[in-house]
């Protein structure tokens, strides 16, 4: 009869402590993820050291929240640590590989290091996930990764297919565009990037593009007047500086 209360007594003490653990547990998750979420608030901002001690501190108290790697990866590419960022975009899909929106980061930041052949590895793996609501995205990466390869008809099918999902991408159509001047296409060129300028007229980089593919196309006129609009849109940036360079090689 002791030896059965006894055990009662340690079966009940271990009881109580598995709630209380699990409660105190349960208040660290809780806390972490609010700590996360204000240094997820600060990266949004661009409040790059509040950002990186808040997430800091929410690692030491929830080591295994993916969310907090995947906030911490974007901190480190907002800052050009590509490396370090990779590291943190590992984590975080170790934890949740489900995670879609992380992979395609990882993606971003393997293109940021010109490392081509791993980046395609990393959006190809996205292209035929269901739960990837914005595959477009990855579609247009893939034709920027082959583009920068020299592999243009490649480029220019997944840049084809990311504007069948989502016609007015102005990524897609702007990749699609330097992609036909590339290849020679000068005509497709010039009305691709004419459609992203109708939907977003205040890009200055797309009227430098377009100013380059009516130099090719020998309409010295257009392309001067692109690269003016270059100049009104950007003044005093390099972007301009560069249009007034190539404008003065047009007369």
């Amino acid at each position: 009869m002791k030896t059965d209360r006894i055990a009662w007594t340690v079966m009940a003490f271990l009881t109580v402590c598995s709630v209380g653990c699990t409660a105190n547990l349960e208040a660290q998750k809780n806390q972490a993820t609010a700590i996360r979420e204000l240094g997820e608030a600060y990266l949004a901002e661009g409040k790059y050291t509040a950002a990186y001690q808040q997430l800091v501190k929410a690692e030491k108290i929830d080591p295994r929240d993916p969310y907090v790697h995947y906030a911490l990866g974007t901190f480190y590419y907002k800052k050009g640590k590509y490396d370090q960022a990779i590291d943190e975009y590992k984590k975080s899909l170790d934890l949740k590989p489900e995670l879609a929106s992380v992979r395609n980061n990882l993606g971003i930041a393997y293109l940021a290091k010109e490392d081509w052949d791993t980046a395609i590895a990393c959006f190809k793996e996205l292209i035929d996930n269901y739960i990837y609501i914005t595959p477009h995205y990855s579609l247009s990466n893939l034709g920027f990764a082959y583009y920068k390869k020299k592999e243009y008809k490649v480029s220019e099918k997944y840049y084809l297919e990311a504007l069948n999902i989502e016609p007015k991408f102005i990524i897609a159509l702007r990749g699609l565009g330097k992609t036909y001047l590339a290849m020679g296409k000068i005509h497709e060129a010039v009305a691709e990037l004419k459609k992203a300028i109708a939907l977003t007229p205040d890009i200055a980089e797309l009227y430098l593009d377009l100013g380059d593919a009516y130099t090719v196309s020998g309409d010295f006129k257009k392309a001067l007047q692109a690269y003016n609009k270059v100049v009104e849109l950007a003044p005093n940036t390099p972007l301009a500086r560069e249009a007034k360079e190539k404008g003065k090689k047009l007369y």
